[in-house]
Parts: structure tokens; C-alpha cells; sequence
């Protein structure tokens, strides 16, 4: 079984190393060959941003960001990205992560909004958004380029339902 915490130093080289998998970076907008110092910078603890990881015992199975927007008109807004390791897919990490940062962002920092872009050919990363009320908001032409050619992606949204 796994846990959901938010990652530690000790867990920089693991998610290094989980985004340098071909099928992560080819999902994110990483790129291949990623440095430990970018790593290190990119996790080092802000006001503003969590990275949530799902372990087992010691081994990092997938990671999910959660930034917090900074400009005050936004403050209610968030936006997140993940991935899980290849062999840890479809054995519910990504369901979790997603689970723990909704929480997190809806409960406890006031996130009314939260915010993401997924590749169109991305259909298991689809199910598990739209599973957890994420409505595509629109579809952003040639996005990215990634493995020689420009993709296309769908903005996403959860809007947490304020109550009068």
C-alpha cells in the first residue's frame, strides 16, 4: 500500500528520475534529461506551492504539484500537474494524488478554481480528471512540441461550487 505526503528533500532524485521517464516528460511539459539542480530549485518550499508525493516505504510512485496564484484577483485559483511511474499506472496514484490535492486546495487554502492542461491523446489522464469534475474549458492548437511534432491540449477546470 502507499501513503500521500508532501515530498521531502530526501525524494528530489526519485521525481528526477520519475520525469525523465520518456512517457512522463512525452505527457508533461518536462524535458528529457532533467538536472538534479532544477529539480532541487523547482522543489524547494514556496508560500505558494505543494508537491505532493505517493510512496511506498521509501519509493516515490508519482508526484503532483499544486501552485497557488499569486496575483490577488486570482487567489482562489490553482493550478496542478503530475505523474505517476510507469509501473505504478492504473493501481490508483495518480487517483490519490489527485484526491489529497483537491482536498488540500478546496479545504484548507480557500481554491474555489483549480486549473490544468492535458494532451488531447491523453485518454486515461482525461478519465481520471473528468472522473473528479474537471469539464474541458477549451482546446489549445499546437501547444507543445513534443516527440517532433506540435501537440494539442484541453484546458481543464474543477470549480468548487461556493455556497450563498
Amino acid at each position: 500500500m502507499y501513503s500521500i505526503r508532501h515530498s521531502e528533500k530526501q525524494d528530489i532524485d526519485q521525481i528526477r528520475q520519475l520525469y525523465a521517464e520518456p512517457s512522463n516528460y512525452s505527457a508533461t511539459l518536462q524535458a528529457p534529461f532533467p538536472s538534479q539542480e532544477k529539480w532541487e530549485a523547482r522543489l524547494t518550499p514556496t508560500n505558494n506551492t505543494y508537491s505532493l508525493v505517493a510512496v511506498q516505504g521509501t519509493e516515490v510512485l508519482g508526484q503532483l504539484g499544486l501552485h497557488l496564484e499569486s496575483n490577488l484577483r486570482r487567489k482562489h485559483v490553482a493550478s496542478i500537474g503530475m505523474a505517476v511511474k510507469s509501473s505504478s499506472r492504473r493501481q490508483g496514484v495518480g487517483d490519490a494524488l489527485l484526491l489529497a490535492a483537491i482536498d488540500l486546495a478546496e479545504q484548507w487554502q480557500a481554491i474555489s478554481r483549480i486549473e490544468l492542461s492535458v494532451y488531447t491523446d491523453n485518454l486515461p489522464a482525461l478519465a481520471l480528471y473528468e472522473k473528479h469534475g474537471f469539464i474541458k474549458e477549451g482546446l489549445c492548437k499546437n501547444y507543445a512540441f513534443r516527440n517532433g511534432q506540435f501537440s494539442d491540449v484541453y484546458m481543464m477546470a474543477r470549480c468548487k461550487q461556493i455556497q450563498p
